[in-house]
C-alpha cells in the first residue's frame, strides 16, 4: 500500500510570489463549546469530515452552530487535483460499518439537514456508491424528518453507480465540477468534464423530484466567459442550485492563486446565475458546497411542491 500524501504538484512549478491576500476574505478561527463538542463526537465514533481533511476556511463557523459535512469512504482519495488537502494514495478496504457511525452521530447532532461527500475510490468499479445508499436508508430509520444531501464522486459517468445512489432517493444530489474544461487537465487531471456532465444530467432523469447542485472555483486561471458558459452548460444539464467561491491554496505543494475575485464580481456571477435560470445561486468569496445547505433544501421544496406535486421530504421513504 502506497503511503498517503498530500503531495499535488511540482513546487518547482508554483508561483513563488504569492498574492496578498485581501480584506473581504477574513477566516474565523475554530472555536467554542459546540465546537469541542463536535471534534470530540468525530473522534468517538472514527469519522472523518470534509471540513477538516480538506481545510475549508468554514469550519470555524459551520462547526460553532453544529453542522459538518461526514466525508465517506474513508480519508485518502484515489486523485490528485491540485487544489484538493484531502490525502491520496491507494485507501483501505471499504468499512462497511461506517454508515451506522455516521447515522448515530447525524441523529446525536438533531441535524435538521445532514450533507455527506466521500473521496473518490477508483479502486472500485461502482465507486463506493453502495456505502452513500445505506447512509441514507440508514438516516432515514434513525433520525425521520432530517433531509439528506450528498455530494458524490462523478464515478467516472458511471450510470450504475449513480443509480445506486438515486435509488436511495437523497434531497439532494450534489456534484461539483469546480472548473472549466480549459482548466481540468491541470486543475484535476484525472477528471473529465462530460463524466460531470453525466452525472448531472442523469441525477434529473432518473428522479427528477431529486434536486440537483454543483459548484464552482474561481480564481485558478479561468476568465468570466469561461466560467459563465459553464453556468449555461449546468442549467442545460438540470442543475437546480449553484455554489460559487473562490480558490484558495491550502499550502504551497498546491495549485497557485491566478487572482482574487471581488465581491462585485461574485454578486455579478450570482445575478448572471438566477437570469439564465437556477433556482438558487451562493457566489461569494468564501462559499463552498455545503455553505447555507438547509436553507437551500427548505426553500426549494416549496418550489418542487409546486413543480411536482410533492416536495422529496414530504414523501414516505
Amino acid at each position: 500500500m502506497h503511503t498517503p500524501t498530500r503531495d499535488r504538484v511540482d513546487p518547482n512549478k508554483l508561483n513563488t510570489t504569492p498574492l496578498r491576500r485581501p480584506s473581504w476574505i477574513r477566516v474565523r478561527a475554530p472555536t467554542g463549546d459546540t465546537y469541542e463538542w463536535l471534534q470530540s463526537l468525530v473522534r468517538a465514533k472514527s469519522l472523518h469530515t470534509v471540513c477538516e481533511e480538506a481545510s475549508c476556511p468554514n469550519m470555524g463557523e459551520c462547526w460553532g452552530a453544529g453542522a459538518a459535512t461526514f466525508l465517506l469512504l474513508g480519508d485518502v482519495c484515489t486523485r490528485t487535483c491540485g487544489f484538493c488537502d484531502i490525502k491520496r494514495g491507494q485507501p483501505s478496504p471499504l468499512d462497511w460499518l461506517e454508515p451506522e457511525r455516521v447515522a448515530q452521530a447525524v441523529k446525536a447532532m438533531q441535524l435538521k439537514h445532514a450533507v455527506i461527500t466521500s473521496v473518490n475510490r477508483d479502486d472500485r468499479r461502482d465507486g463506493g456508491a453502495p456505502i452513500f445508499a445505506m447512509l441514507i436508508r440508514r438516516i432515514r430509520q434513525l433520525h425521520p424528518g432530517c433531509s439528506i444531501e450528498v455530494l458524490i464522486p462523478d464515478f467516472k459517468g458511471s450510470l450504475e453507480a449513480l443509480k445506486i445512489v438515486m435509488d436511495a432517493r437523497p434531497e439532494i444530489l450534489n456534484h461539483n465540477v469546480e472548473t472549466v474544461p480549459r482548466l481540468f487537465k491541470t486543475v484535476q487531471p484525472q477528471d473529465r468534464y462530460e463524466w460531470a456532465a453525466a452525472t448531472l444530467s442523469h441525477a434529473r432523469q432518473l428522479d427528477p423530484e431529486v434536486l440537483t447542485k454543483s459548484g464552482l472555483m474561481v480564481g485558478l486561471g479561468e476568465s468570466m466567459e469561461e466560467i459563465k458558459m459553464v453556468m449555461r452548460d449546468q442549467r442545460s444539464w438540470g442543475v437546480d442550485i449553484l455554489t460559487i467561491g473562490q480558490y484558495l491554496q491550502p499550502s504551497k505543494q498546491h495549485l497557485p492563486i491566478a487572482r482574487y475575485y471581488t465581491p462585485e464580481e461574485f454578486a455579478e456571477l450570482k445575478r448572471y446565475g438566477l437570469e439564465i435560470g437556477f433556482q438558487w445561486v451562493e457566489s461569494a468569496p468564501l462559499v463552498r458546497s455545503s455553505y447555507h445547505a438547509v436553507e437551500q433544501v427548505r426553500a426549494l421544496s416549496v418550489v418542487h411542491r409546486k413543480l411536482y406535486g410533492a416536495a422529496p421530504s414530504d414523501q414516505a421513504r
